[in-house]
């Protein structure tokens, strides 16, 4: 068979070496190639712009390529890695139990919840986090993947699906790559379309009625809230030490691993360490609150993250690339959330000019500062030392328009944050 590989990057690498090892040359379609050469296990590396359908008898592509790539459009037996590995486990005789969640904020959280609690019965993550599928395909110790599952990889998996579907809370995002919102919840459900009668999926209540959602042979359970949740789910929520957006997290990785082995151990669960760059607090030497919140690169995270601190005066890093978002809804929270407190935005990145529009017509003082550096000298300038200011870097926008990274900007806001 001639296989194809579009895109190489960090979620291909692995899928090549496994394939290299089974014995197959490879063509690696990417980019970034420029042009023709060979790499030290034989596999043709390759410019996008060359490749032929005809010389192909299956692409596997990294799922971050979008629909409109002309790789998409030209290719004839196009299959995800779900897809691919889905085909090697119905070869054997005790597949692993496999857990899906997505959503648009808390995936990894959540998995990361799911697998600690599930830890006992030899689960491991993966998908957009820890193992990934080659490896974990090849350890059999493994019996539960816990597979962290973007909107991309949704939309190019057709016949793999999971015995336990989680959905987070659905908020625009990703809509230039989707190319609308309602494509985008779309690829969200589509698991549902062909999950049989013996699987689970727990899905927000505002989708109960959908189309997709109406095709579905399994056992739904849909919830309004953390707490609705946990009453459907018989779940002690007050003895759980997180507070919300976690709290939801850790409801949800409950009811799974409550669903796939009975393990709700809650005592397990509070000994869970929130990742970096998350709601993340800490102080400086003048005992002033500072809140690294890169993570929050789309709306609705930023909307959580502002109402953890209603009744401050809180100082907003604000802006990057929004993705195409609708940020109407985050400065109408924001008009609702600081009720008699304050909001002050300092803008950053490639949407200032969007941002000061939208600042200006609701009212909200913004600074307009470019980049980050720029962001936090104007904000050490104006604190005092006996200020009870809340700083917080939440946002709503990815970051690849001036850093490598949202753990790149995070880390250059602490940095700044503590200097003398």
């Amino acid at each position: 068979m001639r296989i194809s590989i579009f895109g190489y990057g960090v979620t291909t690498t692995p899928l090549v070496s496994f394939l290299n090892n089974q014995g197959y040359k490879l063509c690696i379609y990417d980019d970034k190639f420029e042009s023709t050469s060979t790499d030290n296990f034989g596999n043709a590396l390759l410019p996008s712009s060359t490749f032929e359908p005809e010389s192909s008898d299956m692409e596997i592509l990294s799922p971050g390529i979008p629909p409109y790539h002309q790789l998409v459009r030209k290719a004839q037996n196009l299959i995800s890695e779900y897809d691919y590995f889905d085909t090697l486990l119905q070869k054997e005789a005790n597949p692993p139990l496999s857990i899906w969640i997505s959503g648009t904020n808390g995936k990894t959280t959540t998995t990361e919840m799911t697998t600690l609690l599930l830890e006992p019965f030899f689960a491991q993550s993966g998908g957009n986090i820890g193992t990934p599928l080659a490896l974990l395909y090849q350890n059999k110790a493994t019996k539960i993947w816990v597979l962290e599952t973007s909107s991309f990889a949704l939309h190019y998996t057709h016949k793999a699906y999971p015995r336990i579907y989680a959905l987070l809370p659905v908020r625009e995002d990703h809509i230039t790559w989707h190319s609308s919102f309602e494509n985008y919840i779309s690829d969200k459900l589509s698991p549902l379309t062909i999950m049989d009668s013996s699987t689970h999926t727990i899905i927000p209540a505002q989708f109960a009625n959908h189309e997709i959602v109406a095709q579905y042979k399994g056992n739904l359970i849909t919830y309004e809230s953390s707490l609705d949740l946990a009453q459907k789910c018989s779940i002690a929520l007050q003895d759980i030490v997180f507070k919300e957006p976690f709290l939801l997290d850790s409801v949800i990785a409950l009811s799974i691993a409550k669903l796939a082995c009975k393990a709700d151990d809650i005592k397990r669960l509070n000994t869970f360490s929130i990742g970096k760059h998350r709601i993340e607090e800490f102080y400086d030497k003048y005992n002033r609150l500072w809140v690294d919140d890169s993570k929050g690169t789309n709306v609705d995270a930023t909307i959580q993250a502002i109402k953890r601190y209603a009744n401050t005066h809180l100082m907003l890093i604000l802006g990057g690339d929004d993705k195409g978002a609708n940020l109407t809804p985050l400065f109408e929270s924001m008009c609702e959330s600081m009720q008699g407190a304050g909001i002050e935005i300092f803008s950053i990145g490639a949407n200032e000019e969007r941002l000061a529009t939208l600042a200006k017509q609701y009212g909200i003082p913004l600074t307009k500062c470019e980049n980050l550096n720029n962001a936090m000298g104007k904000i050490h300038a104006k604190r005092t030392l006996d200020s009870k200011d809340v700083v917080l870097l939440s946002p709503a926008a990815a970051s690849l328009d001036q850093f490598s990274s949202y753990k790149e900007r995070g880390e250059l806001f602490v940095s700044l944050a503590l200097r003398d």
